[in-house]
């Protein structure tokens, strides 16, 4: 959510601020049960942090106050939690303002953002996903859930083989691969190290077939030592996984 949404809003509110005033006036309601929302409305004008949390924090909290004014003033807090990194009060702020009114597309896709923040991506997919459904035009809530689909699916896959090497373990016969396969971090380590080969291959079999051959050579050599050296009382397997890694990753970037 954006401030000059909260902005907007306050300043359209303005002109029905002086002519809510008068009516509130000719009541027989005594004057001091109702907060006057003026201060409220100069200081979101103004961007003023301290005081819209100040001052708009009595028109949230007083009964009396107009719904649409308590709206404008709650999103206006939020904004400013928001920007202080106050998660959780800026999502309580919104929360309170779709009780009020569930129609504000605009405003499930800003808690979307902030449970996206905080890491709770089914909330947050949820809160995008309403936000379309009430304003399918709304275009920063579309490239919200589309990007979050894609970060859910792709922590999906790596879930799925997350401690899992690049071969399949009920069929290792070799004591090195047993050996990897017993080892989260060993297993980890084999998979990136096939991932980033075949990446390097690849790349290099682009400009030149013979190159992208002679990197599956070094791989293959690099295979047919650690499985030779595997069990000697002076070989790091871990150590040799990570150099060869390394190795990759430096060509990946040259």
């Amino acid at each position: 959510m954006r401030r000059h949404f909260a902005t907007l809003m306050a300043v359209a509110a303005i002109a029905g601020v002086l002519s809510a005033g008068r009516a509130f006036a000719a009541t027989s309601e005594p004057a001091d049960q109702r907060i006057d929302p003026a201060p409220c409305v100069a200081a979101v004008t103004a961007n003023d942090d301290e005081q819209i949390v100040a001052i708009c924090g009595p028109l949230i909290d007083n009964e009396k106050t107009v719904k649409a004014d308590r709206i404008k003033a709650l999103v206006a807090r939020a904004e400013v939690y928001d920007h202080k990194d106050m998660i959780d009060r800026a999502i309580a702020d919104y929360d309170t303002v779709l009780r009020l009114d569930p129609l504000l597309a605009d405003i499930f896709n800003a808690r979307g953002e902030l449970w996206r923040r905080k890491g709770v991506r089914p909330r947050a997919l949820a809160d995008f996903a309403a936000a379309i459904k009430l304003n399918p035009d709304q275009a920063a809530a579309k490239a919200n859930y589309k990007s979050l689909a894609l970060e859910v699916e792709r922590l999906g896959a790596l879930i799925a083989v997350n401690n899992r090497p690049s071969f399949n373990c009920a069929t290792a016969t070799r004591a090195v691969d047993k050996a990897i396969c017993a080892s989260p971090e060993l297993a980890n380590l084999d998979r990136e190290i096939n991932a980033v080969n075949t990446k390097v291959v690849r790349q290099a079999a682009s400009d030149n077939p013979r190159a992208g051959r002679a990197m599956q050579r070094e791989q293959d050599d690099f295979l047919a030592g650690r499985n030779a050296s595997f069990g000697r009382p002076d070989y790091d397997l871990q150590k040799a996984m990570r150099e060869r890694l390394d190795h990759l990753m430096a060509v990946v970037r040259n």
